[in-house]
Parts: C-alpha cells; structure tokens; sequence
C-alpha cells in the first residue's frame, strides 16, 4: 500500500509509486465530511481524491479530512475547483502535496498548473514561511526541497484539450494524464453515454498521446468492466467508485430489500 501523511513531507511515496508505473486504486470523495473520508482510509485504498470542484469542499473542510487520512495507508490527492494560482496555494500551504487539476486544455494550461506548484524560481507559489505544510515551519530543508515531491496531474476532459494531449503530456513536471469521461463524453456531444464507440476512441487516443510521453494514465471508472477495460488498455491512477455512488447505491439497496 502506498503511505503519505500530510506531514510526511519527504519523500512523497505516492509520487514515487504514480511515476514507477504502479496500479494505484482509489476513490472519490465528495461528501465533504472527515468521518466519511476517514471510513475510506479505513478501507485501505491507494489514495482518495478529495473533491473541490463539484462538491462543497473548501480548505476549512479539507483540513480536517487530511486529519482523518494521516494514519490511513491513503495517500490524499486534492481536486481543486479550477486551474487556479490562488486556490492552488491555499492547499498546498494546508498540507497537500498531490492535484489532480481540472480542465486542462492546452500546454500553457498545464504549465501553468505546474507552477502554481511551486516556489520561485521554477515557479509562483506564494511563500509563508509557517503553514501546516511544513509543520508550521519546523520541517528542516522544506523550502529547498519541496518542489521535487509535489505531484500534479491533468485532466483532458474537452475536445481542445484532446488535440492537445500530447503536447500537455510531455509538459515537465506534469506527472499523469488523466482522462474525464463523463465530460469529455459531453464535450463530444455524448453527454451521459461515455461508453458511446466515438467517446471511447477519443479516450483510446488520449492513452496513446499519453504513453508516448511516458506518462501515467489515470481515469474515473466506477463501473467494475470499465475500469478493468481502462487498466487494460494501461491506466494504473484509476478511482474505482466514490463515497457518494456507495452511500447512495448502499442506502437504495437496504431500503428495496424491505419494500416488498
């Protein structure tokens, strides 16, 4: 299992791990809850996402979640709400080190996104010189040495960002591709049918752009044949469901069992 703590500051195994082209499970976390997220920690999954874009989350509620997975094996990754400098600073000053970014549609999209990362000069992250990232300053080397073990990974989730997957793929210091399905579907004029043959030739593409870059790919697949379609087809970052698909198909299934 992959360990990373919000405090284990060096190095950063799931980085590591993504990059050696291990199969990394995990799942998505939306309900915005610690003891939801720490339930999932329990179950012993690779990392869970922590969801800022299409969930209530904001830093006040991911501290606590980061709190609830510092003893799991989970390596907690952040969805940010957008590819955005300010945003991005605010979680990594609260103690993230892994982002998966949304809607990345260009090379200059995914630079960008790199350093918002980082701290001059390799790139524009704002310094404090106390935050819970490096333990409220007492992380020796954290300024010197931080840069090389925060992880960032894109998703391609629109046509333009399909045409240009190759050339995001082979920005430096993008770690992982990771394809959208359900937006990308509606991108393609297939909204809610992402197992439609174009959307699917479309991420078959997005793969291919990938590996030629020799980057990991990674995917949304709650559905167990897709996913183990999709790690077929070389995906090893895939969430294999969400908190929120298994509360809701769990609670539906409880009460059809009495509705007879």
């Amino acid at each position: 299992m992959t360990q990373t703590a919000p405090y284990q500051c060096f190095p950063n195994s799931f980085k590591r791990d993504l990059l050696a082209g291990k199969r990394l499970m995990g799942c998505w976390s939306s309900l915005a809850s610690a003891i939801t997220t720490e339930v999932l920690g329990v179950a012993g999954f690779d990392w869970i996402l922590l969801d800022g874009e299409h969930s209530p989350n904001d830093v006040s509620t991911f501290i606590p979640q980061l709190m609830a997975l510092k003893d799991s094996p989970s390596a907690p990754v952040v969805r940010p709400a957008s590819n955005n400098d300010v945003e991005m600073k605010r979680l990594l000053d609260a103690g993230f080190y892994n982002f998966l970014v949304p809607f990345v549609e260009s090379a200059d999209e995914a630079l960008r996104a790199v350093r918002a990362t980082r701290y001059p000069p390799q790139g524009v992250r704002g310094v404090s010189v106390s935050q819970r990232s490096n333990r409220y300053g007492t992380v020796p080397d954290y300024f010197k040495s931080i840069n090389d073990h925060i992880c960032v990974m894109v998703q391609i989730e629109s046509r333009a960002g399909v045409a240009a997957a190759r050339h995001i793929a082979a920005v430096d210091g993008v770690d992982c591709i990771f394809v959208g399905p359900s937006d990308l579907a509606a991108n393609l004029g297939h909204l809610g049918n992402a197992g439609h043959p174009d959307v699917q030739q479309v991420i078959a593409n997005v793969f291919a752009d990938a590996q030629a870059c020799g980057k990991p790919i990674g995917i949304l697949a709650p559905v167990e044949a897709d996913a183990r379609r999709y790690m077929a087809m070389g995906a090893t970052f895939v969430a294999v469901g969400s908190d929120l698909g298994v509360f809701r198909a769990g609670t539906q299934a409880l009460r059809d069992r009495y509705s007879k």
